[in-house]
């Protein structure tokens, strides 16, 4: 691979603070990805932009060249608006699996490609991967067809697609440059333009259990992001959304899988009902299928009531290898064998549950991963009986714990109790969806 560059000397220029041309981050991409850059150098870049930062222009050219180092989809024949969504990641956050076929149902395209869970986040594949036979490894052509067929497709990144992210990633986790916003930027939306988007929202939580822990930094990635897919050409906004307590009643991959089951039939706690919707109305709106977000609400309320939402989720499990069945049968998911009830030591009403301290227990039970390589268990979990505003009586459930072994169930209860806050005024409960970011 010849050129007038060398590694080293975008290395020192980026070192030094100086801002990287265009054709200089198109090089060092395509360089990376064919193995000419190794991976200690790129790992020195990620380092160097997380000390150094990037320019608006600088993090579009790295966009634009890791969405161009694989292919890219091809949807424009596909009737109806291509929308999608990303969340930055929370604990509890099942939204994807029960959104996608709900906007698909009010006339969209939903190419969704999601990841798996990392660190005290879950990843919406593993919680799929909770349907028995269902199978998120699809290839590009193969997913082209599920969307045209059945308006939205749910699978994991494909080898082709991105494959500069996929690699960068890997060294960003172990190299502590996981934070820097320039590279999320990249990573998002180098994988979301690839599925030839018309429209993105994007849900950037922010609180304990969230990447982002305050406002300015969820600020400052959701118009990062905003920018740079506007000016890729793709319309994008972001909803900043709270992850202080779990999002909805379970944390585990089969009990979050069946919530977002319920969701569709009817159901679902109040915050997942209301997050989901909410970005729904947005992805709605962008796409022009909806005038307001009023009128977008009582378009996917009514996919709901109908049950087309829950029909088109069948369809497409089936589709994908799965059983269908779950979506309305549920104890066809993984159990697990042991079940302990966590009890109130007091009467009052929950005050706070600590999304992180949730999050840490059911990674422990194995619900969730620290490597890469490593192995869940489906089946273990949090199902969280009281959230905070709810009232309490002393001896009665909190929450039940999903374990392997009644030993595990023993030393994590305390944990959860500890994640618990009781007091006796009713607590003042902030909206969910904090403040809404467009260009």
């Amino acid at each position: 691979m010849k050129s007038a560059y060398t590694a080293v000397q975008l290395l020192t220029k980026k070192r030094d603070g100086a801002a990287l041309e265009p054709a200089e981050i198109r090089w060092l991409i395509d360089a990376f990805t064919q193995g000419v850059v190794t991976d200690y150098q790129m790992s020195a870049f990620a380092m160097a932009v997380l000390l150094r930062g990037m320019t608006e222009h600088e993090t579009a050219a790295l966009t634009l060249a890791m969405r161009d180092s694989g292919r890219r989809a091809h949807l424009r024949s596909a009737r109806g608006p291509k929308l999608d969504k990303h969340s930055t990641g929370g604990v509890g956050d099942k939204v994807s699996i029960c959104l996608a076929p709900l906007v698909a149902a009010c006339g969209a395209r939903v190419p969704m490609i999601s990841g798996r869970g990392l660190g005290h986040t879950g990843g919406t594949l593993d919680k799929l991967e909770a349907i028995p036979g269902f199978s998120v490894n699809q290839s590009l052509t193969r997913f082209e067809r599920l969307v045209k067929n059945y308006g939205f497709a749910l699978i994991g990144q494909t080898r082709d697609l991105a494959p500069a992210d996929r690699k960068l990633y890997a060294l960003r986790d172990v190299t502590a440059t996981v934070e820097s916003i320039p590279l999320i930027t990249a990573s998002i939306l180098s994988k979301k333009l690839a599925e030839d988007l018309d429209g993105l929202v994007l849900d950037v939580k922010v609180g304990r259990g969230a990447f982002m822990k305050t406002l300015p930094e969820a600020r400052a990635l959701a118009r990062s992001i905003v920018k740079v897919g506007t000016a890729a050409g793709v319309k994008v906004s972001a909803l900043l959304t709270r992850m202080d307590a779990p999002l909805g009643r379970t944390v585990g991959n089969a009990l979050e899988t069946a919530e977002a089951f319920e969701v569709l039939l009817g159901g679902g706690a109040d915050d997942l009902v209301e997050c989901t919707l909410a970005l729904g109305a947005e992805m709605l709106c962008l796409g022009g299928l909806a005038k307001t977000p009023t009128q977008a609400r009582r378009m996917l309320e009514a996919a709901i009531a109908s049950g087309r939402a829950a029909d088109m989720l069948e369809d497409l499990i089936a589709a994908q290898g799965g059983d269908r069945r779950v979506v309305r049968e549920p104890d066809r998911l993984p159990r697990a064998p042991h079940r302990v009830v966590v009890t109130a030591p007091r009467s009052g009403r929950v005050q706070d549950l600590d999304a992180m301290a949730i999050a840490q227990v059911a990674l422990r039970l194995g619900a969730g991963r620290t490597r890469a390589d490593q192995q869940i268990d489906p089946r273990v979990g949090i199902v969280l009986l009281k959230k905070p505003g709810n009232a309490v009586r002393k001896g009665e459930a909190l929450a039940q714990l999903h374990t392997t072994t009644a030993q595990a169930a023993r030393r994590e209860l305390p944990n959860v109790l500890a994640a618990y806050r009781l007091g006796t005024a009713a607590p003042k409960l902030a909206p969910l969806v904090i403040e809404r970011i467009a260009r």
